[in-house]
């Protein structure tokens, strides 16, 4: 492993810096090729030379049933698996380290296309209405799930947010956000009115209070209980929490960025534009928020047309 690990920070580096890959995914790559190697030092093999697609493919399979030791993993879990240790061989293909690339073949499993699950415009009403705006946390929940739900932004872009990321005046009807995603791609948003109002509480009257508690001051928009910049898990928490005093059991900040989607779809947006807003690389992945949609409209049709008994 220790003989191993300068080509793993090697191609770890690369994922970053060449093709851009976000933060989150190079710590779950590297925790992948770790267990990878350690797996393979099991087994005696310390060189990648040595690997056959066979090694690979029985990785796979006990990621997939699990072993003595280990429960199996969900196929999502061992299609990112794969995929991290795909992209290990072919690195150390192409630079030489191995004439061979053992894992070109290696298909990961084929994950079904799951419906993301979108919350009523009801439940999203009692979520909002839930915060206690007299408070500093109120004020601080009621900017979180208003910016969640009103760009459709991921949870570590909201907590990634600068105050100078606020684009232009909060009065001003154009306002937006300046967010960065995935391959840190920067992209524009509009902040609607109720996300907009919700912001200029927590700056005006939630924001001060927390940051005087701070030893080092913070750029970050919304801040924890220390001053200092509100972490994803915290973000989680509050949402969490947001959801049990309205009701609504299982919710993340996903299901906030799914329903702004979602929403947007039924209201007679374009794809591409949806496409632009949550920034989707491909326009395959914002099309999964049509079939929610079309499923919608055969439920309705089907409970209010007379004639579609049956069908």
């Amino acid at each position: 492993m220790a003989d191993l690990q300068p080509l793993v920070d090697g191609w770890l580096a690369h994922l970053a810096i060449e093709q851009g890959r976000a933060a989150n995914t190079i710590v779950a790559y590297r925790r992948d090729a770790h267990r990878y190697l350690a797996w393979l030092a099991d087994r005696g093999i310390t060189d990648l030379a040595e690997v056959t697609s066979h090694d690979v493919t029985a990785f796979q399979r006990e990621l997939a049933e699990g072993d003595a030791g280990r429960p199996a993993l969900a196929a999502s879990s061992v299609a990112r698996c794969i995929a991290a240790v795909r992209s290990l061989h072919r690195f150390a293909h192409t630079d030489g380290v191995t004439g061979t690339d053992p894992a070109a073949r290696v298909s990961p499993p084929h994950l079904g296309r799951r419906l993301p699950k979108a919350l009523a415009l009801a439940e999203v009403q009692a979520l909002l209405d839930g915060c206690d705006r007299s408070t500093v946390d109120g004020l601080l929940e009621s900017a979180l799930l208003e910016l969640l739900y009103g760009t459709g932004a991921r949870i570590s872009e909201v907590c990634g947010l600068d105050v100078d990321d606020v684009v232009r005046v909060l009065g001003d009807d154009d306002a937006g956000l300046r967010l960065f995603g995935k391959g840190s791609k920067e992209r524009l948003v509009p902040l609607g009115s109720f996300a907009r109002s919700a912001v200029d509480a927590w700056l005006v009257r939630g924001r001060p209070a927390r940051a005087g508690r701070a030893r080092v001051a913070s750029p970050a928009l919304l801040l924890n209980s220390v001053g200092q910049r509100l972490s994803r898990q915290s973000a989680w928490g509050i949402i969490g929490a947001a959801g049990d005093r309205a009701g609504i059991a299982h919710i993340g900040p996903h299901s906030l960025r799914h329903s702004y989607a979602t929403h947007l779809l039924e209201g007679g947006a374009d794809v591409r534009v949806v496409q632009e807003l949550l920034g989707h690389a491909s326009v395959t992945t914002t099309q999964i928020y049509t079939l929610v949609t079309v499923d919608h409209l055969r439920e309705v049709y089907r409970a209010a047309h007379p004639r579609a008994r049956g069908t």
